[in-house]
């Protein structure tokens, strides 16, 4: 049989069971500090708790306001500065370089002495010349007399000719009164009434007047065939002396270039301007047989400078003549000047398949900061749309997980991001979607895109409502990074509206 346990009760062993509070009051006494931070951390575990459960109940998005303000579509480029109008001076004579009177960034004015080339040798040519051209002018001189003389024979023949027409005239009047006389006398023989004798003499005296007669025919024609000769030779002289006259032209033009060399053997300056290149020294030998050799290269007016900017194929057809262009260099990497566009080449450089054009822009350098050779980052503004509701890109390709709305007309451009109007999918002239935030609820707005610039774009509303200062949502997160993001920088400007807050 089992019997009962008896545990005694005693006063005295209460105090080891229980705990004692005035020694626990100690220790709190004497670790304050800790017994602080760990209430801090028990509130913050709470805290973490109830905002981690909140945050999976609610999704964050992310927005951006709407702004409204003028946007500039531009394209991007890089080129080289330059003078606009440079000159480069050479020369037409050959030879070694004597002296040389002006150096880099000197000031040149109009017919200024730049340097000169040793003149021994084109002086000689030129002596030469003078003597050939003193030769040929006596012998032209002695065979312009010859040709006078041959002129002056066959006007004396000419005249013989005439002297042997007038004796052929003359014998035959003499022939025909001769044989007139035989036959009146030769009636008056057969009548008795002359003699024998006189018919005889006149008969004679016929046969003289006939052998007159061809005696001048045949002086006539000496006489032509004298003055046809005499012709000849005066024809001959004349050529003669024709060709020593051209020789003495050509002596002329001879000296004239000796001359001309000689002139060329001083270099001046064609322009007004500023030197910005010099190619040669003292002594160097310059040869100007096959090519003309530039010396110097002078720049007008280097507060006048123009950009030789390099566009891409995709964007030139984008730009205008009359285009506002901003550019920086990397002297004045905080500085931006600003020029317009005066041409556009339509002659294209490929590279590695890569086309092309040079697109000239004019810009005033009045400091004379700009130099020549410098390489510009250029953005040309092609278009710009006033007054406009902007919004960042990532608007318009943001979707809500279970949204269906598509973007008509986005293919994104084969050439990547280009200035023509297609960023991050976004085509100008294309409608498209935008998420505007309204009671923690993201609704859809139907837009059109009527400009994109880099992040920005610029958009009309055709379906819903959309104004200056609505939140456009740019995407979603958990409650973490939508923490991280509240405050953050815009694309568009400062965060002053709210710019980068998160939305639950």
């Amino acid at each position: 049989m089992i019997g009962k346990l008896s545990i005694p009760f005693s006063s005295k062993a209460l105090p080891a069971a229980l705990p004692d509070f005035s020694r626990i009051r100690t220790w709190l006494g004497k670790h304050r500090f800790l017994a602080i931070c760990a209430g801090m951390l028990a509130i913050a575990a709470l805290v973490a708790g109830t905002i981690a459960v909140r945050t999976q109940a609610a999704p964050a998005y992310v927005t951006q306001p709407v702004l409204q303000q003028d946007l500039t579509q531009s394209v991007t480029a890089s080129g080289t500065v330059n003078p606009q109008n440079i000159v480069s001076v050479g020369t037409q004579a050959s030879g070694t370089i004597s002296a040389i009177y002006v150096d880099y960034n000197s000031r040149v004015k109009r017919g200024e002495i730049l340097a000169r080339i040793d003149p021994t040798q084109m002086q000689a040519q030129l002596d030469q010349a003078t003597a050939t051209l003193a030769q040929a002018q006596a012998q032209a001189g002695a065979q312009a007399q010859n040709a006078s003389g041959a002129v002056s024979g066959v006007t004396v023949a000419q005249a013989g000719i005439e002297t042997a027409q007038a004796n052929v005239v003359k014998s035959q009047s003499a022939l025909a009164v001769a044989n007139l006389t035989v036959a009146r006398d030769k009636a008056l023989l057969s009548k008795g009434y002359i003699a024998q004798s006189q018919y005889d003499t006149d008969e004679s005296t016929a046969v003289g007047a006939q052998s007159a007669l061809e005696a001048a025919q045949a002086a006539a024609v000496q006489a032509k065939a004298q003055t046809a000769q005499t012709s000849q030779q005066a024809s001959g002289s004349q050529y003669t002396a024709a060709a020593q006259e051209a020789a003495v032209q050509i002596a002329q033009a001879q000296v004239a270039q000796a001359q001309y060399t000689l002139d060329h053997s001083v270099i001046t300056s064609p322009v007004d301007g500023t030197v910005v290149a010099r190619n040669v020294s003292v002594g160097q030998t310059v040869a100007a047989s096959f090519q003309t050799p530039t010396l110097f290269t002078i720049a007008q007016n280097l507060q006048k400078m123009e950009v030789d900017i390099s566009v891409g194929e995709p964007d030139i057809g984008n730009v205008r003549v009359g285009d506002a262009v901003g550019f920086s260099v990397l002297a004045y990497p905080n500085q931006t000047f600003n020029g317009k566009v005066s041409q556009v080449r339509v002659n294209p450089t490929t590279i590695n398949n890569v086309v092309t054009y040079d697109v000239v822009c004019l810009v005033d350098n009045p400091r004379g900061q700009l130099l020549p050779g410098m390489t510009a980052n250029a953005s040309i503004g092609v278009a710009t749309v006033r007054n406009a509701l902007v919004v960042p890109t990532q608007a318009l390709t943001w979707r809500p997980a279970r949204a269906t709305h598509t973007t008509r007309n986005s293919a994104t451009s084969p050439w990547g991001q280009t200035g023509s109007g297609v960023a991050g999918g976004v085509t100008t002239g294309a409608d498209g979607v935008v998420f505007v935030e309204r009671a923690g609820r993201p609704h859809a707005v139907r837009v059109r895109i009527d400009l994109t610039s880099g992040t920005l774009v610029a958009v009309t509303p055709l379906r819903g409502t959309l104004a200056a200062g609505d939140a456009v949502v740019i995407s979603d997160a958990s409650a973490t990074s939508a923490r991280s993001t509240r405050g953050a920088a815009s694309p568009i400007g400062g965060n002053s509206m709210g710019i980068g807050r998160a939305i639950h």
